[in-house]
């Protein structure tokens, strides 16, 4: 896996002078390749539909123990679900629906997100129906036909005073246990329009200048409650179809730090599988994208459904979300080269290009590590991270923690498949400098992406974990 070469040689790197040393140094190098596996990573990753409004849909066939392990990069869990489902009653709240799935989800490492919902097509009562009887106002309506009296489906008002004082009432309640949770991984805004989704042609039918000014309320309050944890929105709180370029809604939210959800792509064939990558660039530079495609079989049925264009739609909107919104296990059958070839491309890729550094070194002395990284995602790494050199002992022990804090892996450009753009970099460290106590001998040599202080975080598609997200590079020999 690696070599040994003259400092002058294949890297143009210059060699360090160790105490005095006048030869130049012999240098380990390492070209790694990228293993093409799906990688598990904050921020980033498909996301499983465990309840897609309808609570039986699409969690209800895994077993308690059946996390998505077999779904390469499933990182999320998420829970869409009616707000009469969560409180019942008022200020009774039944947790343990959200809990549950998520609790399968971190114990393996993943992260969940949530949407609650106040209208739904199926559910006479998705704002709870104690909120109407509280004196909420609101309309009875028919599912494609409009406001009727005798409806099957109830909406409030959504600017309704005694609404949105329940509606803050929940979101206080959430924020005091899922805000700035490193385990949500995000919460969408769905507490406006059918299904979440900010849109009403098909239910209360709320115009749209009526709308322009009542969704505002929601983001604000859901902003107000959620400081710490990442927000996203519906596009189609602009107009489901709307392709003005004019989105005063999403434009409204993103200044507020709300990124954007596309619900849904390939509901329709070409031209019409989605409307809004024009609105993701004004996003994706600074806030991760998330994707949701329709449900499969109903696409499937439509003939809008076309792998080529899911794996397009990733690029196009650079999204580092996608849904799996269908059983999965059916899904991925269906879909596994497609699924592999986006686990790719979605989200960050962060690789290890290139890496140079001496075969030795003196205790507390400088020496230099040379080492070229690259993105091979679609999106930012947003949250960041800080190239490592570890050394360890035979028996494991951390010998030294070496870390690049002047380098950080969010300012890697992202490029096209297959090209993305390296940068070079060439990091000074010592080992055993002043104290730990460090002695003599050869150590193993490992990289990893994470914290300042040296946390592994990301992991990273190359051989050699050491299940710790470190990634054994070659050997290093420390002398006095």
């Amino acid at each position: 896996m690696s070599t040994i070469f003259q400092a002058v040689g294949r890297l143009g790197v210059c060699a360090a002078v160790l105490a005095g040393a006048l030869r130049a140094e012999e240098r380990v190098v390492l070209r790694p390749q990228d293993d093409g596996r799906a990688l598990l990573n904050p921020g980033m990753g498909w996301t499983m539909h465990f309840y897609s409004n309808i609570p039986g849909n699409y969690g209800s066939k895994l077993e308690p123990s059946d996390a998505l392990d077999g779904f390469p990069g499933c990182s999320v869990v998420y829970l869409r679900i009616p707000w009469s489902y969560l409180e019942p009653e008022e200020g009774v709240f039944n947790w343990a629906i959200l809990d549950t799935p998520a609790q399968r989800w971190i114990a393996r490492g993943g992260r969940v997100a949530f949407r609650i919902t106040c209208s739904e097509s199926w559910l006479r009562y998705a704002t709870p129906e104690w909120v109407k009887k509280a004196g909420a106002q609101g309309v009875f309506w028919d599912y494609g036909k409009g406001v009727s009296e005798t409806g099957a489906f109830w909406d409030p008002a959504f600017a309704d005073p005694v609404f949105l004082a329940k509606l803050e009432n929940l979101l206080k309640a959430m924020a005091a246990r899922y805000d700035g949770n490193p385990d949500v991984a995000f919460i969408d805004i769905g507490s406006y329009g059918l299904w979440g989704e900010g849109h009403t042609g098909a239910s209360s039918r709320v115009p749209q200048a009526q709308m322009d000014v009542e969704v505002k309320r929601h983001i604000d309050l859901h902003v107000k409650h959620f400081k710490r944890t990442l927000l996203c929105i519906s596009d189609d709180v602009s107009g489901p179809g709307n392709r003005s370029g004019v989105y005063p809604l999403l434009d409204y939210a993103r200044e507020r730090g709300v990124t954007l959800r596309d619900d849904s792509i390939l509901v329709q064939p070409q031209p019409n599988a989605w409307f809004h990558a024009d609105q993701a660039e004004r996003y994706w530079p600074t806030l991760p994208v998330i994707l949701e495609h329709e449900h499969y079989g109903p696409s499937v049925a439509r003939k809008a459904w076309d792998p080529e264009l899911l794996i397009k739609s990733v690029e196009e909107y650079h999204a580092s979300y996608l849904s799996i919104h269908w059983w999965p296990q059916e899904f991925l059958e269906k879909n596994r080269e497609a699924v592999a070839r986006i686990d790719r491309r979605l989200g960050y890729r962060i690789r290890l290009e290139e890496l140079s550094f001496p075969a030795e070194a003196k205790i507390g002395a400088w020496f230099d590590v040379a080492w070229r990284w690259a993105n091979a995602g679609v999106a930012p790494c947003y949250q960041g991270g800080f190239p490592a050199l570890t050394l360890k002992d035979a028996q494991g022990g951390l010998v030294a923690v070496l870390v690049d804090d002047g380098f950080d892996v969010r300012d890697l450009k992202v490029g096209p498949p297959d090209a993305p753009p390296a940068v070079a970099r060439n990091s000074r460290f010592r080992a055993g400098w002043i104290a730990p106590v460090t002695r003599p001998g050869t150590y193993e040599a490992f990289v990893s992406v994470g914290r300042r202080d040296g946390t592994p975080l990301l992991a990273l598609p190359m051989a050699g974990d050491d299940g710790a997200r470190r990634y054994a590079v070659g050997r290093l020999t420390l002398r006095e």
